[in-house]
């Protein structure tokens, strides 16, 4: 007899505000080789004397800034994210995190002790990068493959152009749209260029090719560079906002390495310095509003952007638990069901 189950799995966030959980949760989330990807001694070293000494407390003052009486903005939407979906689905729904709690070893666990048969693993990462879609999806088959070998299991790919993520990601961003806008700025979490290059199987396309991002080629399937881009051109033309007024830029870097570009933080104050007035910021590599894009962009980038002379930034939330994107994960549970009673 079979069973069914699909698990959303998202990035996790610290247990609390205390810089104590912070560290540990930190510690877990860059001692990740697929996020801190450089030798494992110089990644000891780095967050031994560099990063944990001081990174938690000033991350713990930026977590409390955000911080709801429920919790983590990120585990409450996701959470939120996961009771709605199962109210349209008539199939177990699960949430796991890569890093902190729910953890994804404890959910696997969860869905096998539950007779869960066949799992449909749903990363809520519109874009392929390895510190983000691939590290999720590699824990999850780690854990399967450990407790649960037998499972049948079946892979959301990343859904960055997908039409109906397109739809969800313009309906809950339109009604933030105003007729004096200068300016929309997509803002992407960035990532080193050395792991763009390192998700190129031909390792002679990404940032190699002055036009690699426009010039079609199958590296694309993993260049997050490329699927960014796609995501912004797709929205622009779903929207209709006017190209000129719209602009892409990465943010929330790490250490000296060079990272995609252009920065977010510099951008802004560029923009203000310009005479940029009026800016709105959308940040579609997350579907739930949580740090990078409460904290980074909704306070930070404000006053980056004020303080270099523009007047107003305004954050539009995330897709968080909007009805389009609910349906979204739900017509793929649902789409998945489907093929699943056909092959069975």
């Amino acid at each position: 007899m079979t069973k069914a189950a699909a698990l959303l799995l998202n990035l996790g966030s610290p247990d609390s505000t205390s810089v104590p959980d912070v560290r540990r949760y930190l510690d877990e989330f860059l001692s990740d080789e697929r996020v801190l990807d450089i030798p494992a001694w110089k990644r000891k070293l780095i967050l031994k004397l560099f990063i944990l000494p001081k990174r938690p407390a000033e991350s713990a003052e930026a977590y409390s800034e955000v911080w709801t009486e429920e919790g983590s903005p990120l585990i409450v939407t996701s959470k939120e994210q996961q009771k709605l979906v199962s109210e349209q689905v008539d199939i177990p729904v699960f949430l796991g995190m890569r890093y902190g709690n729910p953890s994804t070893e404890d959910i696997i666990r969860q869905i096998v002790n539950e007779g869960v048969t066949d799992l449909f693993i749903m990363p809520l990462y519109p874009h392929y990068a390895m510190s983000s879609y691939e590290t999720a999806v590699v824990k999850a088959m780690e854990e399967i493959n450990s407790q649960a070998p037998h499972m049948r299991t079946k892979l959301l790919q990343p859904f960055y152009q997908d039409p109906d993520y397109i739809e969800a990601l313009v309906e809950s961003a339109k009604p933030h749209f105003e007729d004096d806008d200068d300016l929309l700025l997509f803002s992407y979490h960035g990532i080193p260029e050395r792991q763009v290059r390192k998700s190129d199987p031909s390792h002679a396309h990404c940032l190699v090719r002055e036009d690699c991002c426009e010039n079609a080629h199958p590296c694309h399937a993993t260049c997050y560079k490329h699927q960014c881009l796609a995501t912004t051109k797709a929205f622009i033309e779903a929207s209709g906002v006017p190209q000129e007024k719209t602009a892409i830029s990465f943010q929330s870097r790490l250490l000296r390495d060079p990272w995609l570009g252009p920065y977010t933080d510099f951008e802004l104050k560029r923009f203000g310095q310009e005479g940029v007035k009026k800016i709105k910021v959308m940040c579609p590599a997350f579907v739930s509003d949580c740090l990078e894009t409460i904290e980074e962009i909704g306070m930070r980038g404000v006053e980056e952007f004020t303080e270099a002379g523009g007047e107003s930034l305004s954050l539009i939330p995330c897709m968080n638990d909007h009805p389009s994107w609910i349906k979204f994960l739900s017509t793929r549970i649902q789409q998945w069901q489907q093929t699943l009673a056909s092959t069975s």
